[in-house]
């Protein structure tokens, strides 16, 4: 019976990889279907074809898929999530994490195993050892199978804290098995590392909302529903070292500002589409608004133009979207290689992609869900909700697909058994041309603990790995193993490519960090290498050069920062080395060459030395910036640090920070420098006798605290993405942007100025009476759609309330609302339009 359901599917699928013009059309309403005539309705890229892999009742609500060292795939089973209007099931415990198994090789699940049930939304697995970390009923938990059956034996709390905030949509999920060892999470600042037998937990950056991906190079990939894909350009945990100094750049990079997809079938049924703009007059989603579980195909089946590519999921619009993505320099740029048509999509209003992986026999394999329901009943509108009745998606539950995506005709063929090797058997497959093995052959290897490897993977390093790729997961199957010999990494660093370079020197790191011998050896190769160095290992000679005793320091990054200090990413790395060292540092570059030339990074990145100084608390280095300043008052060294005085000084935080003796004379009647706000923002610092700012308020702005602490922020993050098209001090760049020194666009509108940022802005524009356009400004400025609410309403407050510019704070919560009323938009404004909008808008609220 198995045989001919065999031949019926692939059948259809036949059939529907040829029919012609397309996929079936949508229905009137949202039957349900079965999954021969569900994969009818689907669009795929050309020269590749949709295959089933396993369908309820084998699986049900499956949001999380990951193959283990056998070829079996692990599935979580969310079965609680929103299978009526009520969520009925939601505390229930119905969820379960099954094992799925291809037992004679043809492709197609045909026998599953229930490893662990009666769970409360589970939400994330992280394989190990012969059982998974596994999160439900909102903790982490260490799960095993001790008998050999595959069903769990044992649970231990790992972690309450993890998922503990309860909701969905908004709590820790997915796990990731990172390159350097780790595991992490989206929607969390949590990871977690197995060393020596035991779990450790420690703090990390926060990333993402739903599921988790790595490149090549193990850098972090992730996104938010609004804003389909983000990455890290930079190691975790390694720019924001320094704790007088809060980065504003390198993690949660936004690959991409373009938010538009491209359905095949209307989409009602999404919270917001009652909002004008959300659904075009065909009723299909102009963008994203459920983009989730970017995944990074990393393996050799798909046509080389896939190789790298990441695909983001989109199950309120029932479609998947490819991204072809470029480095450029240290930046990852993606691209939609088709505007118009996307990877995948489907005419079938329950197909939900909520998640996707790389198998082992190198196909793109998605966990399509298949329900009505994918809003969470804490976010659901009531215009939905009638959508969703009438529309009677909210029955029935528990069903599922998983689906396969792999080049026409092509003959599956079963993937190696790698659990079944032994561990001298895996060592060549570290060097494999598919990232997935590459993957597990390192995380079987250092879950062996068999530190006695480490001769024959220094052998395989420099003898037998014949790619970049291989050695780097070598070496990291050293640091896993806690067997790396700093000797060795000494010798590869001054040989290897660069790109090899790079996690050589993260891996020596905390070698050289305790042993002064190898910090000099180190910082000699370093040297002789950085000149001839790409940006991406002069990046990371920035990220690593704490490790270096101080006169190799400040040689080493004087010379990165000559080079790459007008790149904010470069700024923040070398702040994150100088932690204590900030005032030395400033002094090195004074008795230099460097303050002859004024450029706007330089002026940016003394800023950021004086407030990391400020926030370090040293007074007499403190004393001496002011003394500086005194000395030369107009020199742009001394306003830059002023600058920098201030910005702190704006912070409530900080106010009588320091105690003086007396006055100095940059305060007082004879200073050297006129009265500004800068200057009475600076004076907020101290207190003296005679003079405390709780009780003058010199400098005070007309916000409340949390407003001047928004302001603050908001000083660190415009000079990280605005001050290159608009300058430090607001006048404007020549070629690049206007003025927002009294311009009506900043002080004027607060939503006008919110979408502004949000959906970008094109010439010509007048600003203060004068018409802007190219060449003198640029045509268009870009959205900063991919930055969150606070930091936008940061850089919005903060420029409504600098360089004589009065105006009332903006809110996070103003910006999120104006993004979500203005969802649909995806190209930039024009002066007339946007003013056409905010009048509208306008008429609106004085007519409800």
């Amino acid at each position: 019976m198995k045989n001919l359901q065999v031949w019926m599917f692939f059948g259809l699928s036949v059939l529907a990889s040829c029919k012609e013009p397309g996929p079936l059309p949508e229905t009137p309403d949202s039957p349900v279907r079965s999954p021969e005539e569900e994969l009818l309705t689907f669009q795929i890229d050309r020269g590749l074809e949709v295959q089933l892999v396993a369908q309820e009742p084998l699986v049900e609500s499956p949001v999380i898929i990951q193959f283990d060292q056998w070829g079996r795939l692990w599935v979580v089973e969310m079965r609680g999530y929103m299978n009526d209007l009520e969520g009925s099931e939601e505390h229930q415990r119905v969820g379960r994490i099954a094992i799925l198994e291809d037992q004679d090789e043809d492709g197609v699940m045909d026998h599953r195993i229930i490893y662990l049930d009666s769970l409360v939304m589970p939400r994330a697995l992280g394989l190990f050892g012969s059982g998974a970390l596994i999160a439900e009923n909102n903790s982490l938990w260490i799960t095993e199978d001790l008998d050999g059956d595959w069903v769990a034996d044992r649970k231990v709390l790992l972690d309450s804290t993890y998922a503990a905030n309860g909701i969905p949509e908004h709590s820790d999920n997915g796990f990731l098995r990172n390159l350097d060892n780790w595991y992490y999470s989206a929607k969390s600042r949590l990871r977690y590392k197995w060393v020596d037998g035991e779990w450790i937990r420690d703090i990390t950056e926060f990333r993402g909302q739903w599921g988790i991906s790595q490149d090549n190079q193990g850098r972090l990939i992730y996104n938010y529903n609004w804003s389909q894909l983000h990455g890290d350009l930079v190691p975790p945990n390694s720019i924001g070292r320094n704790e007088n100094h809060q980065p504003t750049s390198g993690i949660d990079y936004g690959l991409t500002i373009d938010r538009r997809v491209y359905p095949i079938r209307s989409n009602p049924a999404v919270n917001r589409g009652y909002i004008p703009g959300t659904l075009d007059s065909a009723k299909r989603l102009l963008e994203f608004t459920s983009a989730s579980a970017p995944i990074v195909y990393r393996s050799s089946l798909l046509p080389e133009e896939y190789l790298g590519n990441m695909f983001v999921m989109e199950n309120a619009g029932n479609l998947i979207k490819r991204n072809v993505v470029a480095e450029n320099g240290i930046y990852l740029e993606a691209k939609d290689p088709n505007p118009g048509r996307e990877f995948m999509a489907s005419t079938d209003e329950r197909f939900r992609p909520v998640f996707a992986t790389v198998g082992p026999d190198g196909g793109l394999y998605i966990a399509d869900m298949y329900q009505g329901i994918v809003q969470h009943g804490s976010y659901m509108t009531d215009y939905l909700k009638e959508q969703t009745l009438n529309r009677k998606l909210d029955h029935p539950g528990h069903m599922g697909r998983i689906w396969r995506i792999v080049p026409k005709r092509n003959s599956y063929k079963a993937p190696e058994k790698l659990g079944d090797l032994s561990v001298e058997e895996l060592i060549p497959y570290l060097d494999h041309s598919d990232g997935w093995y590459r993957d597990m052959t390192q995380r079987l290897l250092v879950e062996s603990a068999q530190k006695n490897l480490a001769p024959q993977l220094e052998n395989f390093f420099t003898n037998q790995a014949k790619t970049d790729l291989g050695k780097i997961h070598a070496l990291w199957t050293l640091e896993g193993l806690q067997a790396l010999n700093p000797d060795f990494m000494l010798g590869i660093l001054d040989k290897a490519e660069y790109g090899v370079k790079i996690h050589t020197l993260r891996l020596l790191e905390p070698f050289a960090k305790e042993d002064s011998e190898i910090s000099a050896a180190l910082a000699e190769v370093v040297q002789k290498h950085l000149s001839q160095g790409t940006p991406r290992f002069k990046l990371q000679v920035a990220l690593s050069s704490y490790v270096f005793d101080p006169s190799d320091r400040m040689k080493i990054m004087s010379s990165i920062l000559a080079d790459f200090g007008e790149d904010p990413v470069f700024r923040d790395a070398l702040l994150s080395s100088l932690q204590g060292y900030e005032y030395e540092f400033l002094t090195f570059l004074e008795d230099s060459k460097w303050r002859e030339m004024e450029t706007q990074g330089k002026a940016i990145f003394l800023e950021m030395l004086t407030s990391a100084i400020i926030q370090g608390g040293d007074l007499q280095e403190v004393r001496q910036l002011i003394s500086q300043i005194e000395s030369d008052p107009m020199h742009w060294t001394s306003l830059a640090l002023l600058s920098g005085l201030a910005t702190q000084g704006g912070n409530p935080d900080n106010l009588g920070k320091f105690s003086l003796g007396e006055q100095p004379i940059l305060f007082g009647e004879s200073s050297p420098i006129s009265e500004n706000s800068a200057l009475a923002r600076a004076k907020n610092l101290f207190r003296w006798n005679g003079f405390s700012p709780e009780k003058s308020k010199e400098g005070g702005l007309a916000l409340d605290e949390s407003s001047q602490k928004l302001f603050t922020e908001g000083r660190q993050k415009y000079l990280a993405s605005c001050a290159g098209c608009h300058g430090g001090n607001g006048a404007g760049v020549n070629r690049m942007g206007p003025p927002l020194d009294g311009s009506e666009w900043v002080i004027g509108d607060e939503r006008r100025l919110a979408l502004i940022l949000l959906h970008g802005i094109e010439g010509p524009i007048a600003v203060k009476g004068k018409l802007y356009d190219a060449p003198e400004i640029l045509p268009v400025m870009p959205s900063h759609s991919t930055m969150d609410d606070r930091s936008i309403a940061a850089i919005l407050t903060y420029i409504r309330n600098e360089w004589g510019n009065h105006a009332g704070p903006i809110a996070p919560r103003l910006v999120g609302g104006t993004r979500h009323t203005s969802q649909g938009r995806v190209y930039p404004w024009s002066e007339s339009e946007l003013n056409a909008h905010i009048e509208k808008l306008n008429q609106t609220d004085s007519n409800p």
